[in-house]
């Protein structure tokens, strides 16, 4: 992402619950628009025309919004300079649930950029987050909640992975549970332009890559991802050749990642890596920038998984990876992919269908209204979307009238 910069007002009081899929990757129950009931009202059939809710203003540059499993009642909201909000029933709550502003970094790309909630948080309390420090290097990190469950225990930080990062852009920053029950971090190829240092295709650093962990152990590396063994290769990595994965979810049905990498000077991506190919996928930069050559008309694409659709600096300048709707309120959507772009806020879809991208569609004129900088995605206990300004907003995607 090449850009991105305490008043709350509560305007509507957004429904959250646990119709839909969960964090832990089960797959939601699919509610029949004629016998279901959602906690913001009956499911709408078909695929109804949609529009935005503004549910929170004045908040400080949000770039994430997670829910815990199963939570009804909240939202987490995550500011660039290190906070994370909780919108509790649709109204704002005074005291942050997480303060680390005096340990980051903030500005330009860097600060608090991702969280995810462990599976079990219900149980265990344990949630994870992705920063830069103040020399600007990414820290992973496990945080527990406190005996308020609506504060954070500030002191129980356990660190997972600190990474160097030699410039100050490209930090990536996402953080999500997989199906699998693994914590995946999105990392950038370390910064500058045109990944001077050749990160993205180095199996020798983390930068660059989709990153896999297991928290249950100790040493935090899955006995399974796919380059454990092989020699001077991290063995945190799951995927290579990005170079800066603005946001990526997964498909809490098919177990799919969906990629939004940010180009250089011409092309925004969306990757996809299939659950069945379990990993490895080299996804081309700096050797490609989409599905074309980086810096010369021609290049080996040997052994490269290519974007499942790219699109010019003529409609945009840096993608904001979505997420895949399996939601409760608008069944006949399950399966489409949202995302978008930061520059030009465009929303678009897409379902991939058999190895290919169908149904696409625009929906600017609609969701993209009002946007100034659509920093995220995000989505509630119970499936419901997100769209996230970087100038303070948040909007709910809704059934249009």
């Amino acid at each position: 992402m090449r850009r991105l910069g305490f008043v709350a007002t509560t305007l509507v009081a957004a429904a959250f619950g646990a119709c839909g899929s969960d964090n832990a990757g089960n797959p939601p129950a699919s509610p029949s628009p004629d016998t279901a009931t959602c906690s913001a009202g009956t499911p709408v059939a078909g695929t109804p025309a949609l529009t935005t809710a503004l549910v929170a203003s004045g908040l400080g540059s949000p770039l994430d919004l997670k829910a815990p499993a199963g939570d009804r009642a909240r939202l987490f909201i995550v500011g660039r300079g290190g906070q994370i909000r909780i919108l509790k029933n649709g109204q704002l709550v005074a005291t942050p649930f997480l303060d680390v502003s005096s340990r980051i970094s903030a500005g330009g790309e860097r600060g608090l950029l991702g969280l995810a909630f462990h599976p079990r948080f219900a149980e265990n309390g344990r949630f994870y987050v992705n920063y830069t420090d103040p020399s600007g290097n990414t820290h992973i990190a496990e945080f527990r909640a406190s005996a308020d469950p609506d504060v954070a225990d500030a002191a129980s930080e356990r660190t997972l992975l600190v990474i160097n990062q030699p410039f100050a852009n490209h930090n990536g920053g996402g953080l999500a549970f997989g199906n699998d029950g693994m914590l995946y971090a999105g990392l950038g190829d370390g910064g500058s332009a045109g990944d001077p240092l050749r990160n993205g295709q180095d199996l020798g650093t983390h930068l660059g890559k989709m990153l896999r962990f297991d928290v249950e152990r100790a040493d935090h590396v899955p006995t399974d991802n796919p380059f454990v063994g092989t020699s001077g290769a991290e063995p945190e990595i799951w995927a290579l050749g990005l170079r800066n994965p603005w946001r990526f979810a997964f498909d809490s049905v098919t177990g799919d990642l969906y990629i939004g990498d940010v180009g250089q000077d011409d092309f925004e991506e969306i990757d996809i890596g299939l659950a069945t190919r379990h990993g490895g996928e080299n996804y081309g930069w700096n050797v490609m920038e989409g599905t074309h050559c980086y810096g010369s008309a021609s290049c080996n694409r040997t052994g490269l998984t290519l974007p499942v659709l790219d699109y010019g600096h003529d409609e945009g300048c840096s993608v904001t990876g979505g997420v895949v709707y399996h939601g409760c309120r608008m069944p006949g959507y399950a399966g489409t992919y949202f995302y978008g772009d930061f520059c030009s806020h465009f929303v678009r879809s897409f379902r991939f269908q058999g190895g290919q991208v169908a149904d696409s569609r625009d929906w600017s004129n609609s969701l993209g209204r009002g946007l100034n900088n659509l920093s995220s995605f995000g989505t509630d206990g119970e499936g419901e979307m997100y769209l996230l300004d970087l100038t303070g907003s948040v909007y709910k995607i809704v059934p249009g009238s």
